[in-house]
């Protein structure tokens, strides 16, 4: 008789010689197109979520489906491999494959500019830099072992410097539909260096489409281009798509969220036609903004963002004279933590709602 830890959401987990039944971590390789030569590693957590996370792309998240259904935008040019000559103005965009998280930073983020004498891409380098698997661990819930997680490290480094070490985790619970994203930062050199850190959400259909919510509580400061296009529509209720946003049209906005009683921001998106939502946590005092990037051009080329930050995204120039640069010392740690969520139903919906307002 199975004991009663053994037993989640229906599952007796000993009714399986082979954990791997219920959900679990591989580790392929591609061999065709764009990507070819890529890691990655295909989650599956059991509950109807699963994901890729691209081990030569910074430990990023790509594709990612519940139940049959996308939710993240992905780009035409597919996970293309790591490229260092990609960092130089917006050439970053030909490898930007969309995907449910694309990291920015890890020493700038945001538009191109050059700041200290130094010439920087937009968004930063971490995208183009592959990890170093520490480990991956499997849930065995008949050895009380009730996750899953991908561990590894990311270098930002050159000779003298920046010496930037990224030591990243994700992981998920067993049968739920939930994502841990666990970042530790540690600057290995002997200066200080300047720190941006920001974490690119792309939200795609069917997830998002028109009628959908974007629910979050804060106040709201458009960028200086999109003062007019926050201003003069209601902008938490998705539009069709904007012949404005066709090519480079989008609109973009600062929000300065409010909070629960422990500090931590809760926000995302709430598609009632379709029974679902995606909820998005994160604490303040780690990213105490987050940016929200609508781009709902035609043909394709639907997708919002919602990016957590501990910076701007108009370059780190424009970040060092209005005071939100941030450093990192020689030895210093720095940690972040967000949280990425399925919901479905009614119920776990009007309480997302009811907890945005």
């Amino acid at each position: 008789m199975a004991k009663k830890n053994n037993i989640s959401k229906g599952f007796d987990y000993s009714f399986a010689i082979n954990p791997s039944q219920f959900g679990g971590i591989e580790l392929l390789k591609s061999l065709d197109g764009s990507s070819y030569g890529n890691r990655f590693a295909l989650v599956n957590t059991g509950s109807g979520l699963h994901y890729k996370v691209v081990v030569d792309r910074g430990l990023d998240i790509a594709d990612a489906f519940y139940k049959g259904m996308s939710l993240s935008w992905l780009s035409l040019s597919g996970v293309t491999r790591a490229e260092m000559s990609l960092n130089r103005g917006i050439d970053w965009l030909w490898g930007f494959f969309g995907g449910l998280v694309v990291s920015c930073g890890p020493s700038s983020v945001g538009a191109p500019c050059e700041d200290g004498g130094e010439e920087l891409p937009l968004h930063g380098r971490h995208s183009n830099l592959s990890s170093t698997i520490e480990s991956i661990v499997n849930a065995d819930p008949l050895n009380g072992r009730n996750s899953m997680s991908i561990t590894g490290i990311v270098r930002e480094a050159r000779l003298f410097s920046p010496n930037i070490e990224l030591r990243r985790t994700i992981s998920s619970p067993l049968n739920e539909s939930k994502i841990e994203i666990e970042d530790v930062f540690i600057n290995r050199g002997n200066v200080k260096s300047e720190h941006a850190w920001l974490l690119h959400m792309n939200l795609g259909y069917p997830l998002i489409e028109p009628g959908a919510e974007f629910v979050f509580k804060g106040e709201v400061m458009p960028r200086p281009d999109s003062v007019d296009y926050f201003n003069k529509r209601n902008f938490r209720i998705l539009p069709k798509p904007i012949e404005e946003h066709r090519g480079f049209g989008e609109a973009a906005a600062y929000i300065d969220p409010a909070t629960d009683k422990n500090g931590v921001v809760h926000c995302g998106v709430i598609n009632s036609k379709r029974g679902i939502g995606l909820k998005i946590s994160f604490a303040k005092k780690d990213f105490p903004r987050f940016i929200n990037w609508q781009h709902f051009g035609p043909n394709g080329q639907y997708v919002m963002g919602i990016e957590p930050a501990n910076c701007g995204v108009e370059g780190r120039d424009v970040d060092r004279k209005r005071g939100w640069l941030k450093f990192l010392k020689p030895g210093q740690k720095k940690k972040y933590h967000a949280t990425i969520e399925v919901l479905e139903g009614a119920r776990q919906l009007d309480e997302f709602r009811k907890l945005c307002r």
